[in-house]
């Protein structure tokens, strides 16, 4: 099973720092989405640090879900991963909260738009859709290791690259989302709290 596991060296160093947001940001109980779940390495943790809720987690990419299975197999609390493709159809889903890390700048700017597209038609009123990863912002002066980051998606994939954060605040507006908090993150990262009306 072991052999399964993909592993993405960020999640050892900025999953304590997310888990001191999502204390605050999640509900108590109930079922938190994670979307782009990736290695599945984020959701092992969080759901051993957050036993009280249920996480599934879901992915685009189908062998990224045998990677999330095999980190989350001994998670009593995490329910099989689902493939969903951020951008397209999603699957009948039921959540109380939603988690999305480093997907919004590792993807075209059409999973943004769906991110949030389905995060309207699967969360309540107040519920969280929480983002982490970089973005630029109008007022602060981008760091340089972000611009080269940026140039470097770029080259990867002409439709990825680090979003401006008033270009998704006004995608989560036209959603029925609002921005309920904005909290500095290491190495130049930010977690994002969006709430829906």
């Amino acid at each position: 099973m072991t052999e399964e596991r993909r592993h993405a060296p960020a999640t050892l160093r900025n999953r304590e720092p997310i888990a001191d947001i999502l204390a605050d940001a999640l509900p108590a109980t109930g079922t938190v989405l994670e979307i782009a779940s990736g290695s599945g390495e984020h959701c092992a943790y969080f759901a051993r640090r957050f036993p009280d809720l249920r996480w599934l987690p879901s992915d685009g990419d189908r062998e990224a879900l045998a990677s999330i299975a095999a980190w989350c197999g001994d998670c009593a609390n995490v329910a099989a991963p689902v493939l969903l493709d951020a951008a397209g159809d999603w699957p009948e889903l039921a959540a109380d909260a939603i988690f999305c890390s480093n997907m919004v700048h590792i993807s075209p700017w059409e999973a943004t738009l769906g991110l949030f597209d389905g995060a309207a038609g699967v969360l309540s009123a107040g519920a969280p859709l929480i983002l982490y990863g970089p973005y630029l912002r109008a007022d602060v002066p981008t760091a340089p290791s972000n611009l080269a980051f940026d140039e470097s998606l770029k080259a990867r994939d002409s439709r990825w690259g680090i979003r401006a954060l008033e270009a998704v605040d006004a995608v989560a507006a036209d959603k029925g989302f609002a921005r309920a908090a904005l909290v500095e993150m290491p190495a130049n990262n930010l977690t994002l709290v969006y709430r829906k009306a």
